[in-house]
């Protein structure tokens, strides 16, 4: 027993090493081929090699109704070719070698004690049937669990050894050839791309009795094989093995992509849209700048020349005011008498041009005067003789400007009042006598 055991390990040590050299990647990408694609797109024949332990027990009924109770382990090899129709049904063609012994259960001091079956050959047809290849959490493969029943000959060798030692071997020249039938059930790692690990589990019913070289009881014998092998997919590594496509992952996975697709172009179009309206917001932009009238004297300010022109304002094509026609101003005989008491009791300090107080009220009504009717008004300075020449020039100005600012600084236009200085030069009196000096010191009040 031990050493078969051995022989069981180191035959699995060698699968599992044989697989790890010829996977290549065991993260393969998403098992993907556009659906509905002709089976060209698939890699759909394989080969596959095993090895594995040969019993009489089998998990059908309990040794009690064996020939021989007490099975031996033996070391089973065999191999196949398979041909994938779907991806849930293919066909395979297997075969397998290998030993087959055992003992009886408690001995006996006459009769068969144990046999010993050379399994020459055997060959079969086997339907298989993937249970499931998606793992829809990763999207692809991992594992496929399957099925198989078949039917084909076995070519075997029993030979019995009595209790006195003595051989008997069954059959003509101890060659025997039956029909059997091998149903099995496993499941299948993917190693890499087109490699899986196959780890399986099968009972081969023989058409006879005979397979230990003992005939006892009515029932068939059998056996089982349990073995661990490795699948290779035949053809190009770019297509994938049809065994492992998922055809409804496929139409999944061409679903998402046409969903990215069309929110790619949504989004491409909302791109295309946005800018449509950016370049829109800009054009109707440059047309409110062409369109605006600002300051609403009918003139856009594209073209408007004096912008900001005062609210009902009468403008000409370029916006600029148009002139005002010119309005006669009368002055009345109440116009002149104002001016007239303004002159009266018009008072500078001596020498000077500082206006005294006491003329202020009458200055003040001319100043209403002036901003009622939009009058203009020439201010004339003189003096007397008293002084140089240009002494009296300077002062009759003087007086005259600081009359003009008096009557700015009440509101009066400032460019409707004129003053001027004339000095000694335009007497209105005689200069030798002081009645007529103090006629002379005068300023002149004009209105027009």
């Amino acid at each position: 027993m031990k050493l078969h055991l051995k022989k069981a390990s180191l035959l699995l040590s060698s699968v599992i090493m044989g697989g790890n050299l010829f996977a290549q990647d065991t993260t393969s990408t998403l098992n993907y081929v556009k659906p509905f694609s002709e089976e060209g797109a698939f890699r759909s024949w394989s080969i596959g090699v095993h090895g594995g332990m040969l019993t009489t027990h089998t998990i059908f009924g309990t040794m009690n109704h064996q020939d021989f109770r007490s099975p031996h382990e033996q070391i089973g090899y065999g191999a196949y070719i398979k041909k994938q129709i779907t991806p849930a049904f293919g066909l395979q063609a297997d075969f397998l070698r290998g030993k087959l012994t055992g003992a009886v259960g408690q001995p006996d001091a006459s009769g068969p004690q144990r046999f010993s079956t050379n399994l020459n050959w055997a060959g079969a047809l086997s339907a298989h049937f993937t249970l499931a290849n998606i793992n829809w959490r990763h999207q692809k493969g991992a594992i496929q669990p399957y099925l198989s029943l078949g039917g084909g000959f076995i070519g075997y060798k029993p030979t019995v050894t009595n209790a006195d030692g003595s051989t008997v071997t069954f059959g003509n020249d101890g060659d025997v050839k039956e029909f059997y039938f091998p149903v099995g059930a496993g499941f299948k790692i993917n190693l890499g791309s087109g490699v899986n690990l196959d780890l399986g589990y099968q009972v081969n019913f023989v058409a006879n009795d005979n397979l230990d070289a003992y005939n006892y009881g009515n029932s068939s014998d059998k056996f089982s094989y349990a073995h661990i092998g490795l699948e290779f997919a035949l053809g190009s590594r770019k297509k994938p093995q049809l065994a492992n496509y998922n055809p409804v992952n496929s139409m999944r996975t061409e679903y998402m992509w046409e969903a990215k697709n069309l929110q790619s172009q949504v989004d491409a179009q909302k791109a295309e849209n946005a800018r449509l309206r950016s370049d829109l917001d800009a054009t109707n932009a440059n047309l409110a700048k062409l369109t605006t009238d600002s300051d609403g004297d009918g003139v856009y300010d594209v073209n408007d020349k004096c912008p900001n022109t005062p609210a009902g304002t009468k403008v000409d094509g370029q916006g600029c005011p148009l002139a005002k026609p010119e309005v006669k101003v009368y002055v009345t005989e109440e116009d002149k008498r104002v001016v007239k008491e303004a002159i009266k009791n018009l008072e500078f300090d001596l020498g000077k041009a500082t206006i005294r107080a006491k003329s202020f009220p009458s200055l003040d009504r001319v100043a209403n005067l002036l901003m009622e009717k939009n009058f203009s008004l020439k201010l004339a300075g003189h003096t007397d003789n008293t002084g140089s020449d240009e002494l009296n020039l300077r002062l009759s100005k003087a007086r005259a400007e600081a009359i003009k600012t008096y009557l700015v600084d009440k509101g009066a236009n400032a460019s409707r009042i004129e003053a001027t200085g004339y000095g000694e030069t335009q007497p209105i009196a005689t200069n030798k006598t002081a009645a007529g000096r103090q006629q002379n010191r005068r300023v002149e009040f004009t209105l027009y």
